[in-house]
């Protein structure tokens, strides 16, 4: 049995932690957080998380087209050089560059609420592989994202949890995925909080070019974290599929 505190060494004879964290002053053991746990198949919520992210990647490929569109357009303006011709295509541009905001609202929020059911269920799932692994309580799979500054960090520590638990047996399985996608979510999120403001504030012509800019910079990560979000989702679902089928010390079965 691995150590639950650090995940790498094996645990002592006696105990739930490894010698190197007892040296280190770690408690003997976490709180546990298996209580009513029940393992449930993730594999369909998680395909229908992945869709939904295919479809955020498409309306975030729309948004970016429309931000270039309105990018180039207003060049002209700024120069100085406004004709009809340009009026009509700058009325053009901002009508596709409203039409995308909306899509991916509408896209963000549909594939928000299903991410977090899949999430709060591939976190039950690993109280039941581990209920000693876990250092936030099971609500703050869900609520920890809605808390301001600690949503920054405490959804990342939860999918860190979740994935050493849901990992092989005898191998855990390194962070690098996790942290990619991670890095690149609250990239995108800052950049757009700070892109919206921005664009709310801007006055002038130049203004408003320059924050369609920090907006086209705000969706092509977007699209980044939104493809490494599928990988995560695929990933972590499949390990707790697997493991769920042939892991050794579940006895509980898995429904759905």
């Amino acid at each position: 049995m691995l150590c639950t505190r650090c995940r790498r060494f094996e645990a002592a004879p006696d105990g739930v932690i490894c010698a190197h964290c007892a040296a280190a002053g770690a408690p003997l053991m976490a709180p546990p957080h298996g209580h009513n746990a029940w393992l449930s198949s993730p594999v369909g919520l998680g395909w229908a998380v992945v869709v939904l992210l295919g479809l955020v990647i498409a309306t975030d490929l729309f948004a970016v087209w429309a931000d270039v569109m309105l990018y180039d357009v207003l060049g002209p303006v700024v120069d100085g050089g406004i004709t009809e011709d340009v009026e009509r295509r700058v009325e053009r541009a901002e009508s596709l560059y409203t039409a995308a905001g909306v899509a991916q609202t509408a896209a963000l929020l549909s594939t928000a609420v299903l991410f977090l059911v899949w999430f709060h269920r591939v976190r039950v799932n690993a109280e039941v592989f581990d209920p000693f692994g876990h250092r936030k309580k099971r609500g703050w799979a869900v609520g920890g994202w809605f808390v301001p500054v600690v949503n920054l960090w405490f959804p990342r520590r939860i999918a860190l949890d979740i994935w050493d638990a849901s990992g092989p047996w005898d191998a855990p399985r390194p962070h690098g995925l996790v942290n990619a996608w991670w890095t690149a979510w609250v990239i995108g999120l800052l950049a757009g909080r700070m892109s919206s403001t921005t664009y709310r504030r801007a006055e002038t012509v130049a203004e408003i070019r320059q924050a369609v800019g920090q907006v086209l910079f705000a969706d092509a990560v977007d699209i980044v974290a939104a493809v490494l979000a599928i990988l995560f989702v695929l990933a972590l679902t499949r390990m707790q599929d697997a493991k769920a089928r042939s892991g050794p010390g579940v006895s509980v079965p898995v429904a759905g």
